[in-house]
């Protein structure tokens, strides 16, 4: 039975309601609903999605100038500097229970046992920073990054913060980023993360969440990317990249789904698609397809974009699935930087922040990476090419149905 899709369907020819979806985000910038209760300890991710969304709907102008520094500050609000008899704990926090408002030093002692910096709360919120113009100037870097290497296990994976916490290849991905985005990367091991990174490439060419675990959209971005932001995305050889790329195609239906025999999702418009783009292969998906299944799901009432079509938007899927109709060229929609999952205007301003610090010789700087990443589609495709000259003919896979290097 073949599947044919009739492009005069309402789905495919419906606009992006770019002003309901900017209306819709802006809200959460002020106001969660009920519904998202159980959010409320990952706040600074909600305004990821809602600002960096608004960013990428060239919408910003939307937040004012008072508002936008509030959120600056807000962001700023939940920055844990542990002391020098303290765990290497630094980073932000998700949101502000553990900062009480009080004068009485006894709890505020009590609750410092309590702050520590999350990965991935770090990670979203330099975004956020990022995004909106700030020079990060507030930040220190050296110690944040002293944070993400105290978290990093002996098998190169991460875990989330400094005490109790799962390990596994989302970790890997927030560390990336961060050290990334701050130009640094102090005593982070990247390459025993490579190691992590590459025991987690299962047989049939995906990336697995933790080791032996089975092969995933989402986690397949986050490894990708993790090579790309440090400089290791050459390391794979032209074979597992080809197989790569076969793993990732496969996963379109009309959308994309995160797994085979899995339902199609918003949100894999984004993990698959910037997986595809990092690797240089989103043109061989079928953009039409993916637009139409996206649509699907736009809620035409009040904005946003749900999971699956019927049900009901939340800013996450609303923010991913605007990524994935970027990748597609959609009018009115800004490009993203596929492995930061950022505007490239945010990723600018970035990359001139790391400019003016190694001018400064700020000591915090690193200097620049032997493996820039290219910020056009003809630099990455020079780039893509260049690496693919460095490989070596080894199999880069350790599965063992796999010959490994």
């Amino acid at each position: 039975m073949s599947y044919h899709i009739d492009m005069e369907d309402a789905a495919a020819n419906e606009p992006v309601l770019l002003s309901k979806h900017s209306k819709n985000l802006l809200r959460f910038l002020h106001l969660l609903p009920a519904r998202m209760a159980s959010h409320d300890n990952t706040r600074s991710t909600i305004v990821f999605f809602a600002v960096c969304g608004l960013d990428v709907l060239n919408a910003l102008h939307l937040i004012p100038p008072q508002m936008r520094q509030d959120i600056i500050n807000w962001i700023y609000g939940g920055l844990v500097v542990p002391r020098s008899n303290e765990k290497q704990c630094g980073g932000f926090m998700g949101c502000r229970a553990m900062v009480p408002q009080t004068d009485d030093a006894e709890l505020q002692e009590c609750v410092r046992a309590y702050q520590w910096g999350h990965l991935a709360m770090t990670y979203t919120s330099v975004a956020v920073l990022a995004t909106l113009g700030d020079d990060l100037t507030r930040l220190d870097r050296k110690n944040i990054v002293a944070g993400v290497a105290a978290v990093q296990r002996p098998d190169g994976s991460f875990s989330a913060c400094i005490d109790g916490s799962e390990s596994d290849m989302r970790f890997v991905y927030c560390a990336a980023t961060i050290c990334h985005m701050l130009d640094y990367w102090g005593d982070v091991n990247k390459e025993t993360m490579y190691q992590f990174i590459m025991r987690s490439l299962r047989y049939d060419y995906g990336f697995s969440q933790e080791l032996e675990g089975e092969a995933h959209g989402g986690t397949t971005f986050c490894a990708l990317a993790a090579l790309e932001l440090s400089g290791q995305l050459h390391r794979l050889d032209t074979c597992t990249v080809e197989r790569l790329k076969r793993w990732l195609i496969f996963r379109q239906v009309d959308g994309f789904q995160g797994r085979p025999n899995k339902p199609v999702d918003t949100c894999y418009s984004f993990w698959i698609g910037a997986s595809l783009r990092i690797l240089n292969a989103f043109e061989l998906t079928d953009y039409a397809k993916n637009r139409e299944y996206i649509m699907t799901t736009q809620d035409k009432l009040v904005g946003g974009f749900a999971k699956w079509p019927q049900s009901t938007p939340d800013p996450f899927h609303t923010y991913l699935g605007l990524c994935g109709l970027a990748f597609t060229g959609e009018p009115g929609l800004s490009d993203v930087m596929p492995s930061l999952n950022i505007s490239m205007a945010a990723y600018a301003h970035l990359k001139q922040l790391h400019e003016s610090w190694r001018l400064k010789g700020d000591e915090n700087t690193t200097g620049a990476s032997p493996y820039s990443i290219a910020t056009t589609p003809e630099l990455l495709d020079a780039a893509m090419e260049q690496q693919m000259k460095m490989c070596d003919d080894s199999e880069t896979s350790t599965s063992p149905l796999i010959s490994a290097q």
